[in-house]
C-alpha cells in the first residue's frame, strides 16, 4: 500500500480533538487514519443474522428494542435513528479502547472540520490519561488559554445550561465531550477542573471561533541578552500546533524562509528549534513528510499491525539534513509530533528538550461509512526507528527542563525555549 493511498490521521491520547477547539483527532489526530468509503446503504430493516455471525443470537437485541418501543413511558423521546447509532457506539465502546469509536454523521462532519484547522468552541485539545478526560493543551489566544486552563488539567464535569446538559466525565467518550463543549460563538460552557494539589474548581468559558495555523516560523539572535562579547547566531524557531490539512504547505513555506535565511547568514546561522509542545498530532503522511526534511534516507517510523509490519521511509531529499536541530517537547506533544521528535532523537539527528511527551503510540484507521457516519478502529502500533514503542510512557528528553511560568512570564522566549537555543548553539548534551 503506497503512502499516497494512506490518509492516516494520528490521534493523541487524545484523538486529536480540539474540543470545540479541541485538538481532537489527535491525536488526536492522534494515529493514522485511512479514509475509506462504503457505498451500499441499508434501505430496509433485515433482522436475519449474517452467515458469518450465525453463532450469535440477536434475539435479545430485538427483544429489548421491541420492549422499548412498546413500553417506554416517554414515547416522544423514542428516536430510532439515535437508538440505532447508540447500539453501534455501545458495540465499539465494549472493546475498552477510547480510540476505537463510531461517529454519527454530525460528529464525523465535525472531525473533518477540525482537520481543516477551523473550529467553534473554547480551544482545548483533549485526550485520556488513566481513563480520565484530560487537557492535552489549550490553544494560544483562545478562551481556554486566556482563562488559565493548562495542559494536564482533568475535566471532571461539563455543564451547558442552554443545552440542558450537566454531566460528569466518568465514562464519557471524546466525541461526547466534543459535542457538549462545542457550541455557537458567544455562548457559555462551564468546566469543572481537577488540577494537581488543588481542589476542583469551575471555569466558565465563552465560546469563540477557533482558527488554527499549524506552522509558524520566526527568527531569534543568540545570545538573547544583547551580549556583544560573542558573535550573534541566528536561530530559526518553528512552532507546529498540529499535522492537519494545511500543515505540509505551511511547512514548505517555512522551510523556504529558513533556507533563505541560512544562505544569507552562512556561518552565523545557528540552526533550528522545532517546537512541538502541545501538538496533539494529525496526519501520519504529514509527519513523515516533515521528518524527511531532516534526513537523507532511512526509516522514519514503522507501523506494526496484527499480521505484518510496514516501515515508512524518508520520502524526499531532506532540505534541512545539514542544519542543526533541537526539538522542544512536553506532555502535550502526542502522536504525530512524537513520531517526528522520536525519529530525530532515535537517529541521533538532534536533542530533545523539555519534559516527557504524552505517549500515544497506536494507529487508527478512520473509515467513512454510509450515511455520512464514520468508524475509527485501532489497527496497529507505531514504532520508532530504534524499535521502541512509547505508548503511555512518552519520549524522554535528552535535556530535562520544566516550564517555569514565573521566569517566562512577560518574556518573548520562555525558559524551555531558551534552553533549546542554548543546546542548539553550544552543543550541550
Amino acid at each position: 500500500m503506497t503512502l499516497q493511498k494512506l490518509r492516516n490521521t494520528i490521534y493523541t491520547s487524545c484523538f486529536l480533538l480540539l474540543a470545540g477547539g479541541i485538538g481532537y483527532w489527535f491525536g488526536q489526530r492522534e494515529i493514522a487514519v485511512k479514509w475509506q468509503s462504503f457505498k451500499p446503504e441499508v434501505l430496509v430493516v433485515n433482522r436475519a443474522v449474517p452467515p458469518e455471525n450465525k453463532d450469535l443470537n440477536f434475539n435479545l437485541f430485538w427483544e429489548v428494542w421491541n420492549k422499548l418501543e412498546k413500553e417506554y413511558l416517554d414515547e416522544g423521546s423514542i428516536d430510532k435513528q439515535k437508538m440505532f447509532y447508540g447500539a453501534i457506539s455501545g458495540m465499539t465502546s465494549a472493546l475498552g479502547d477510547p480510540y476505537t469509536v463510531f461517529l454519527p454523521p454530525k460528529k464525523q462532519e465535525e472531525s473533518r472540520e477540525e482537520l481543516a484547522g477551523e473550529f467553534g468552541g473554547v480551544g482545548i485539545q483533549l485526550g485520556f490519561k488513566d481513563e480520565r478526560l484530560v487537557v492535552i493543551a489549550p490553544l494560544d489566544d483562545t478562551p481556554a488559554k486566556l482563562a488559565g486552563i493548562v495542559a494536564g488539567d482533568f475535566i471532571l464535569r461539563i455543564k451547558d445550561e442552554k443545552k440542558g446538559i450537566d454531566r460528569e466525565t466518568d465514562g464519557i467518550t471524546l466525541p461526547e465531550a466534543v459535542d457538549i463543549i462545542r457550541g455557537p460563538k458567544g455562548e457559555p460552557v462551564i468546566l469543572t477542573i481537577g488540577r494537581e494539589n488543588q481542589k476542583p474548581f469551575e471555569i466558565s468559558l465563552k465560546r469563540d471561533t477557533i482558527l488554527v495555523k499549524s506552522v509558524d516560523v520566526e527568527f531569534a539572535d543568540w545570545p538573547l541578552d544583547g551580549d556583544k562579547s560573542t558573535e550573534k547566531k541566528t536561530i530559526a524557531v518553528v512552532r507546529m500546533s498540529r499535522f492537519g490539512d494545511r500543515t505540509v504547505s505551511e511547512w514548505n513555506s517555512a522551510v523556504d524562509k529558513i533556507i533563505k535565511t541560512a544562505n544569507e547568514k552562512k556561518n552565523n546561522f545557528g540552526g533550528l528549534v522545532l517546537d512541538v509542545r502541545n501538538n496533539p498530532g494529525g496526519y501520519l503522511e504529514a509527519a513523515i513528510a516533515i521528518s524527511s526534511e531532516f534526513f537523507r534516507d532511512g526509516t522514519v517510523v514503522e507501523q506494526k499491525g496484527k499480521q505484518a509490519s510496514q516501515p515508512y521511509n524518508v520520502t524526499k531529499k531532506g532540505r534541512l539534513a545539514d542544519i542543526p536541530v533541537a526539538v522542544l517537547i512536553n506532555k502535550g506533544s502526542a502522536s504525530a509530533s512524537e513520531i517526528v521528535a522520536g525519529a530525530i532523537q532515535a537517529r541521533g539527528r538532534g536533542k530533545l528538550v523539555g519534559v516527557n511527551s504524552f505517549g500515544k503510540g497506536t494507529v487508527q484507521d478512520a473509515m467513512e461509512l454510509s450515511g455520512g457516519a464514520g468508524l475509527h478502529i485501532t489497527t496497529a502500533r507505531w514504532l520508532l526507528p530504534n524499535g521502541n514503542w512509547i505508548h503511555d510512557e512518552g519520549l524522554k528528553p535528552d535535556i530535562q527542563i520544566d516550564y517555569d511560568q514565573d521566569v517566562s512570564k512577560d518574556q518573548k522566549w520562555d525558559n524551555q525555549m531558551k534552553k533549546a537555543m542554548e543546546v542548539l548553539v553550544n552543543g550541550i548534551g
